[in-house]
């Protein structure tokens, strides 16, 4: 991508933030309260959990001598993968405490995948006078990232499938931790199970950043192959149930990759493509444990782990290093959905050193 791309990237991003933000500014004394109150009934979640800790170079210090950092953790929205990496962030972070002698005081908040959500709960971070922010997925971290910029707080985001695509990669006071895909290996693992197949769903968001690259990646693939597919795609549940439903007697199999409206659509949707005798290969291991059949992917776990480190670390030394990318290589089957479709998936064992095996839950 060019630099000129890049940039008018994040300026698209940042714009439809800032415009949000603008909106609701002659409330913005109450945007703090109404976030305070959505919290209460469960729509934007707020949470502190203290650890103690240990003198470094930034936050304050306590009585005690102590340091101690105040860090928000900005969720984008609610689905198992986010949730994951959320309770990894902070079991990390209370680990990290723990061993150093640290304190550290984190605060949950969900945008429910709205920029004006998201750019409100920003404005409350830079006057609340967080030390650090934690958005986790692509809207959280662009949102954020415009809402600190004047501030300076450090940014370290988490599950950003292309910083590049997402405008996020040369700021000075943003770094974090990427689960890039490869799109290539999940399609040759549809094609080991089955070298039958004809047609390929693509299902996915056009409103998702993270889709972008993966669905063009998996084009390429198909036409190189010779393979056609259909895309289908939609914005809300509603819409990703009709795609599924156009996508079901005409595919052979779908792929999704890292899309936060399809996870956040995956437990309403599995039995429709199990019935329909279709498998379907997503991008992260959440999507399979809502019923998709089988993905290769990052632990969201170990990701959420190493964003919480590689936070405190920023916190302590005040340098912002390149962002990270997770190793990936570990294949998930579900083994109730492989059974309802009758698929045999010992395959995999020869494309990778671990395949779990895991059943459909609601988490």
């Amino acid at each position: 991508m060019t630099k000129r791309k890049k940039l008018l990237a994040l300026l698209l991003a940042l714009a439809m933030c800032l415009a949000l933000a603008a909106c609701g500014g002659d409330t913005a004394g109450d945007t703090t309260e109404e976030t305070g109150d959505a919290a209460s009934t469960g729509d934007t979640a707020e949470t502190e959990d203290t650890a103690e800790a240990e003198e470094t170079g930034g936050g304050e210090t306590d009585a005690g001598g102590a340091q101690s950092y105040r860090i928000a953790i900005v969720q984008q929205m609610d689905h198992a993968s986010l949730d994951e990496i959320r309770d990894a962030i902070e079991a990390e972070l209370d680990a990290i405490a723990a061993e150093q002698g640290i304190e550290i005081t984190y605060q949950e908040f969900n945008g429910q995948n709205d920029a004006t959500i998201l750019s409100q709960i920003g404005s409350q971070v830079v006057s609340d006078g967080f030390d650090a922010v934690i958005p986790i997925a692509t809207l959280a971290a662009q949102c954020m990232v415009t809402a600190v910029e004047d501030a300076g707080i450090p940014v370290v985001y988490a599950a950003i499938s292309d910083p590049e695509e997402a405008g996020l990669t040369g700021i000075d006071f943003v770094t974090g931790v990427s689960d890039a895909l490869n799109t290539e290996f999940i399609l040759d693992m549809m094609f080991a199970q089955n070298p039958d197949i004809q047609t390929v769903g693509l299902l996915y968001s056009r409103s998702e950043t993270n889709s972008a690259r993966p669905i063009e990646q998996a084009k390429a693939y198909l036409d190189e192959a010779g393979v056609a597919y259909i895309e289908s795609t939609g914005n809300t549940t509603d819409e990703i149930l009709a795609a599924v439903t156009n996508l079901t007697d005409q595919v052979d199999a779908i792929f999704t990759p890292t899309d936060n409206v399809v996870m956040g659509a995956e437990l309403a949707i599995y039995e429709t493509l199990i019935e329909a005798g279709v498998p379907h290969y997503t991008g992260a291991d959440s999507f399979v444990r809502n019923g998709a059949f089988a993905t290769c992917g990052v632990n969201y776990t170990e990701l959420g782990a190493y964003t919480a480190d590689m936070t405190v670390e920023v916190l302590q030394t005040g340098e912002i290093p390149e962002y990270h990318v997770m190793d990936g290589g570990i294949i998930t089957v579900n083994t109730e959905t492989a059974a309802a479709l009758g698929i045999d998936y010992s395959v995999f064992a020869d494309m990778a050193s671990t395949v779990n095996e895991v059943t459909t839950t609601e988490d």
